[in-house]
């Protein structure tokens, strides 16, 4: 597990964290670690991922990423339980920087076929 993340035991033993946090779900990692890999607040909306939960639907690079109907259903229950939690936000830019802020003010770039994991990539300079 080294330095990414917290096995289960030590998650528990640790006061502060188990005291603030409960373990929605463990994984285990190249070398058969299991380590914790969502959490949830008990008293705050904090949800913590280990994961990336996007990639099932969007990422084609890497053949350890499933693609089943059932991973593809993961990605869409995330996306739509982080949408509902930011809709109970009661800030509201004005929508003149929300849309000078969005992806859609640059251009993705396709590197799928370099195999490394990542179908497009934003670079910045």
């Amino acid at each position: 597990m080294g330095q990414y993340g917290i096995s289960p035991e030590r998650f528990q033993e640790n006061q502060n964290l188990s005291s603030f946090f409960k373990v929605l779900t463990t994984s285990t990692d190249e070398d058969n670690k299991v380590y914790v890999s969502t959490v949830h607040s008990h008293s705050y909306p904090v949800t913590a991922f280990q994961w990336h939960p996007e990639k099932n639907a969007f990422e084609w690079g890497l053949s350890m990423i499933p693609h089943s109907e059932e991973a593809v259903q993961v990605t869409q229950h995330v996306a739509n339980f982080l949408v509902s939690e930011a809709r109970k936000s009661l800030n509201r830019p004005p929508s003149r920087r929300v849309l000078d802020n969005l992806i859609y003010n640059y251009s993705p770039t396709y590197c799928g076929k370099a195999g490394k994991g990542y179908d497009e990539v934003y670079i910045f300079s």
